[in-house]
């Protein structure tokens, strides 16, 4: 057990020493080769209002790729209409055809169906009624 408070009394101790010790400035390990300048970090920062208006007004201009990029797309959405006209024009004929046809098929077999009522017909009315 004598041991742990040892042990406890010497961390914290070393801890004591590294906070009030005035060599130790923060914990980033400082890079000596460059001196440090805080008022040309602040200069490069903070520019007069001249340039910064000026900067400004330099970039509300876009850029030509993006009037590129709007072409593309305009291109893109004229091609997508013309195919979606396209298909719309090759359904409504394809269902057209589809309607001729069930209305001829159905008009054949109609007359089909009368010719034979014709042909068989005994003269009797309604055929039902007489033959159980």
């Amino acid at each position: 057990m004598s041991w742990t408070r040892v042990f406890v009394l010497s961390l914290l101790t070393t801890l004591l020493i590294l906070t009030f010790s005035g060599l130790v400035e923060n914990a980033a390990v400082r890079d000596d080769s460059k001196p440090a300048d805080h008022e040309g970090a602040a200069r490069q920062v903070f520019v007069p209002e001249s340039d910064a208006t000026n900067f400004f007004k330099r970039r509300t201009r876009r850029s030509v790729r993006y009037y590129e990029l709007q072409a593309e797309q305009r291109v893109r959405l004229a091609a997508d209409k013309q195919r979606r006209d396209y298909n719309e024009e090759q359904r409504n004929k394809y269902e057209n055809y589809v309607e001729e046809v069930r209305d001829e098929v159905n008009e054949r077999s109609s007359e089909t169906n009368e010719q034979l009522r014709e042909y068989h017909y005994d003269g009797l009315y309604p055929r039902y009624y007489w033959f159980h």
